[in-house]
């Protein structure tokens, strides 16, 4: 950062820390790209296997619309899941167990 700084004062700078700071970000924002877009696609990911959906349908968001397109199709579309049953009390059996009345 302090070459940064550097740089930007002097009417020229000089071409080797420039080209010191363009590699480094050549370096750095490419990793930056991976980590965002795995932020983003992992939890698709889990949201479209849960829904009934392929998870592979989870890369739209690589493209740059992709992302609004997946969250309107998953907004509007029938989730293939099924319900889980109401909870409900069930009476539990005596303890020990009786013998049958005869």
């Amino acid at each position: 950062m302090l070459e940064l700084a550097l740089a930007l004062q002097t009417s020229e700078p000089d071409p080797e820390i420039v080209r010191h700071i363009v590699m480094t970000m050549m370096t750095i924002v490419p990793i930056l790209i991976v980590v965002g877009l795995a932020v983003v696609i992992v939890p698709f990911w889990f949201i479209c296997k849960k829904a009934g959906f392929s998870p592979w349908l989870s890369l739209i968001n690589v493209i740059p619309v992709g992302n609004l397109i997946l969250l309107y199709v998953l907004a509007f579309a029938d989730w293939k899941v099924v319900p889980a049953p109401p909870v409900m009390w069930q009476p539990q059996a005596p303890y020990p167990p009786q013998p049958p009345q005869a």
